[in-house]
């Protein structure tokens, strides 16, 4: 991977963060813009370094060797997509960023891995 390329750590199981990465791979592939997009299920997660529950937990993004998780992730992705530049900036200013952050690490994260942990529970039995 070159040093400028962007990957994507998601999980595909989660039908919200599915639909929502896949909107993100058809913008960035229509617009040829160095982005991959890894799913946790088919993914080496060595490579991230870290486990399949912490990828599951939240959004991580790995640019220039360096892994981000959470609003930090979503900002440098949409860093990376002019149509959404506006976003990381808006979402990366002082008060704001904290604000995602909080709304983000302690509702929207969580409540999205006890849907998928639901559905592994499901589709076991």
């Amino acid at each position: 991977m070159p040093k400028d390329d962007t990957r994507v750590l998601y999980n595909g199981d989660c039908p919200v963060c599915s639909v929502e990465i896949d909107h993100y791979a058809k913008y960035s592939q229509a617009h040829a813009l160095p982005l991959a997009y890894d799913d946790l299920s088919t993914c080496d997660l060595a490579r991230w370094g870290v486990s399949r529950e912490e990828a599951a937990k939240r959004l991580h993004v790995m640019q220039g060797g360096e892994i981000y998780a959470g609003i930090p992730a979503f900002l440098v992705l949409w860093r990376e997509m002019p149509r959404y530049r506006w976003l990381a900036r808006l979402v990366g200013l002082p008060g704001v960023r904290q604000v995602a952050s909080v709304v983000y690490d302690r509702a929207l994260a969580p409540a999205l891995y006890a849907w998928h942990k639901r559905r592994e529970v499901r589709r076991k039995a």
